[in-house]
């Protein structure tokens, strides 16, 4: 990266969204590093983490759709009238954007604190390491959070193979996995009601240390390390090379480096896996330094129900295309966890019903934060999940990004922050019944906000979905077939509702394609409810409306769009598309699209 990490000090879990958002204005990437726990502190990076950049600390409660909005006094959020409808526009007017402090804060930060509304920002002095590691480190102790609850239980060393101590264990006994790096070479199946729990700085990593480097032709070669080669799955952004389902990934001193695909291709940053040879070789020079290389395939997975993980970092598991590094079970609670440089997925709900994955920070992860299949009221909440697809799945289509959930029934995704993905933002794809997505932050994905895709009885309300959609590559696009802020494809009765919609590649894209049968019948797009949302499109071919295949038309009246609030660049521009037909805001309302809606011109400059 070019940028140096920037760590964060959240005294409040409210503030989340703010940071984030504040973070981008200050051109920073986007791994906010958080232990989301109940009594937060920040989280301390390992030795070989790449440095960081002056912090700052956000307090107050920032505004986030579902949190109350202030009404008057000192405290209130600023005005923003050239981004907010008047009041009674919208049926249920949405909290006030949070993307106010981008605007400010560039200008007064790092040299003083600034105020917004109710929310506080200042920076704070870090210490930045002066050099790297000259071999594996493991963390030192850190001090817990006040309120952190002590871990009573059977403690597992760093010494320890923990997979045969939970193995050898009753049913509901509890685990504290002590402070420092454990090597987990096998998978740890927990049983029933067990508990897994760290002390700070307790983490988990499936990755082992390369040690013995020959020089070779300007590279470095190590042999005998790697598996036997195994089948392709999935699809990567590069299709001709096609290597992202290839498991391992190396760290040097705790940086990712990037997989090629022929050793030709080898530089300094890169690795080359000579399956038939059984040889890495990597273009930097190891001497001195820290290299590993992920190895085993998942860190806790087991039919076991009840269980519990919690307050542990996992990192560095070879997990394969839509595995993920932490998959939950029926009933499971994983919560308070940093899941992190897996190369698939973080988390995976398979057949997990009942499960909540909560408050955790899930980021850098190589396909997928978070995963979900065939579940019946899993509930993913208050997590923040970042900077996932780093190693090359495609970016917009084939499951990559932030959160993706698939043929599951009930539940909720509520209260997250999606972030700055290489992918879809949040995804409800093939054959989702009767699921809630909710309350949450989503910014800056590459490709859609939301995507609604193949689903019924849905319902996406209170959301904010900002600066999304811009990312380049195959299948990217300025079309509503491309999608944007937030899209509705090939699905039935759901509910759009008091979200904001700002600045994405378009604002709300509704898709009917001839997508096939399935459990349900044919797939069609039918009853659709877009209402009370508050929509900025400005710049480009920014629009929102209706595109449908020639063998899917779309009867009179399933679509309705009403009682929304519009801000435009201009209401003589057309910002408005049904079926292959252009519009102007008042042309728009012409077609019955938005009678009671609102258009206002927005004065802001487009976004840059």
């Amino acid at each position: 990266m070019k940028n140096p990490r920037t760590a964060f000090a959240l005294l409040t879990t409210g503030a989340i969204a703010a940071a984030v958002l504040a973070q981008q204005a200050l051109g920073a990437p986007s791994t906010v590093g958080l232990r989301l726990s109940d009594g937060a502190v920040p989280y301390l990076p390992r030795a070989a983490d790449t440095p960081s950049a002056a912090p700052f600390e956000v307090s107050g409660s920032a505004l986030i759709p579902g949190t109350p909005t202030p009404t008057g006094g000192p405290d209130s959020a600023p005005s923003v009238p050239a981004d907010v409808p008047p009041t009674g526009v919208l049926s249920e007017p949405p909290p006030v954007l949070p993307s106010v402090l981008p605007s400010v804060l560039p200008s007064v930060l790092p040299s003083a604190p600034v105020t917004v509304g109710p929310i506080t920002v200042r920076t704070v002095p870090v210490d930045e390491p002066t050099s790297s590691p000259s071999k594996p480190t493991t963390p030192p102790p850190t001090t817990p959070p006040p309120n952190a609850p002590a871990c009573a239980g059977t403690t597992i060393t760093t010494a320890q193979n923990a997979a045969a101590v939970i193995a050898a264990a009753a049913v509901g006994t509890t685990f504290c996995f002590a402070s420092g790096l454990h090597r987990i070479t096998e998978t740890i199946r927990p049983k029933s009601q067990q508990v897994l729990t760290g002390l700070p700085g307790a983490i988990l990593t499936g990755s082992v240390p390369l040690t013995k480097w020959t020089a070779s032709n300007g590279d470095w070669v190590t042999t005998g390390v790697l598996p036997a080669a195994y089948a392709r799955t999935g699809q990567c952004e590069d299709n001709v090379a096609n290597i992202c389902y290839l498991r391992e990934q190396v760290f040097v001193d705790g940086k990712h480096q990037k997989r090629v695909a022929t050793r030709d291709k080898v530089a300094p940053g890169t690795f080359y896996a000579d399956y038939t040879a059984n040889a890495v070789y990597l273009g930097s020079n190891p001497a001195g330094r820290s290299v590993e290389m992920s190895k085993t395939k998942t860190a806790i997975e087991s039919t076991a129900t009840k269980v519990t993980v919690r307050d542990l970092t996992i990192e560095h598991f070879a997990t394969p295309p839509q595995g993920g590094a932490v998959v939950l079970g029926h009933g499971w609670r994983v919560s308070g966890n940093d899941i992190r440089w897996n190369h698939a997925v973080g988390a995976m709900l398979v057949n997990a019903d009942g499960a909540v994955l909560e408050k955790n920070n899930i980021h850098h992860n190589g396909q997928l934060g978070v995963g979900q299949y065939s579940t019946v009221n899993g509930t993913i909440s208050g997590n923040i999940v970042s900077n996932n697809n780093t190693d090359g799945f495609w970016i917009a289509d084939w499951e990559s990004g932030g959160i993706k959930t698939t043929w599951s029934n009930g539940g909720a995704v509520t209260g997250n922050v999606i972030h700055a993905n290489r992918g879809v933002g949040l995804w409800s794809d093939a054959y989702d019944d009767g699921r809630t997505f909710s309350g949450n932050t989503i910014s800056n994905n590459a490709a859609d906000g939301i995507r609604f895709e193949i689903g019924r009885n849905g319902v996406i309300s209170r959301n904010l979905v900002t600066g999304n959609g811009h990312g380049t590559g195959r299948g990217s696009g300025t079309s509503l077939w491309d999608g944007g802020g937030i899209n509705i494809n090939t699905s039935s009765n759901v509910q759009v509702r008091d979200n904001v919609v700002a600045n994405n590649v378009n604002g709300i894209s509704v898709q009917s394609r001839t997508r096939g049968s399935g459990p349900w019948g044919q797939n069609v797009l039918r009853k659709i409810s877009i209402t009370g949302n508050q929509v900025t499109m400005r710049g480009g071919t920014t629009a929102t409306g209706i595109v449908q295949n020639s063998g899917a038309a779309i009867p009179t009246g399933e679509v309705t769009l009403d009682k929304n609030a519009y801000l435009l660049d201009s209401l003589t521009l057309n910002r408005f598309q049904k079926t292959g037909h252009w519009y102007t805001a008042q042309q728009w309302q012409a077609t019955g699209q938005d009678k009671s809606s609102t258009f206002l011109p927005n004065r802001l400059p487009p976004p840059r």
